[in-house]
């Protein structure tokens, strides 16, 4: 039976990355270990933390680069509390993405990347493909209520995945894509519907892997754990059967 490895090896496929509010420790985590097994995607698609481990990889920075950088983070390095739309300005987190990602421009990445944003005025999801790249991954991440919202050409925007938690708006359609999905472990989340569930698309096949540890602002500590919990479930992923477009992968942290 063709397991997720040969599926990933049969031709080129794209990274999908979803929202997840800190997820992007386990985010990187999973890219880790396919940069490990040499499986290099040839495009990134994302939202919110997925726009922002896509965005830094497209970038140029491989997965374990951009992880030191995350496991080197403290909430005072982006904390910046205003009066204003959100409780925080951004201007720190802006600051880190400059300083870190080797690509300016979605023009100078070394694969092509789209990002979901949600525009404030239209109520509508873009999906960003040109400009500066650290302005776009800031607002793909701006939760609503924590970061205020940022200009993309003039327009508000707020974190992608308020309507496109998978962020893959802007894929083409039966594109082969290895989707992230970062499940969510708030029970008024699960009872979301559709929308939190894991992407059924053709040409796609969505990873979930369960219990992931719970990351946030205020528990940035336990952001080098989801890293490892992911990295070491994908590598035991890799050669498991497929048996459906969505594979359930517990971690060994439940």
């Amino acid at each position: 039976m063709q397991t997720l490895r040969d599926w990933l090896l049969e031709a080129p496929f794209s990274l999908g990355l979803s929202s997840g509010f800190f997820g992007f420790f386990a985010h990187a985590g999973f890219l880790s270990a396919l940069e490990e097994e040499g499986l290099q995607p040839r495009a990134a698609w994302g939202s919110s933390a997925g726009a922002l481990v896509g965005g830094a990889w497209a970038a140029g920075l491989s997965a374990d680069e951009f992880s030191r950088v995350l496991f080197g983070l403290r909430r005072q390095d982006f904390w910046d509390p205003a009066l204003g739309a959100g409780l925080l300005r951004g201007q720190l987190f802006q600051s880190i993405l400059e300083g870190v990602l080797p690509a300016r421009t979605f023009a100078q990445c070394r694969a092509p990347l789209g990002m979901s944003v949600f525009d404030v005025r239209t109520r509508r999801t873009r999906v960003l493909q040109s400009g500066d790249l650290a302005t776009a991954i800031r607002a793909s991440c701006a939760v609503p209520l924590l970061f205020a919202p940022v200009l993309i050409a003039g327009r508000p925007c707020l974190d992608g995945g308020l309507f496109d938690r998978p962020g893959l708006l802007g894929a083409r359609p039966h594109e082969r894509i290895l989707h992230h999905h970062l499940a969510s472990s708030l029970s008024w989340r699960r009872r979301g519907g559709p929308l939190l569930d894991a992407p059924r698309r053709a040409g796609t096949i969505s990873v979930v892997l369960e219990g992931l540890p719970r990351v946030g602002p205020f528990r940035l500590s336990e952001g080098v754990c989801a890293h490892r919990v992911a990295r070491d479930a994908t590598r035991r992923i890799l050669d498991r059967p497929l048996s459906g477009s969505v594979l359930h992968v517990p971690s060994a942290a439940t």
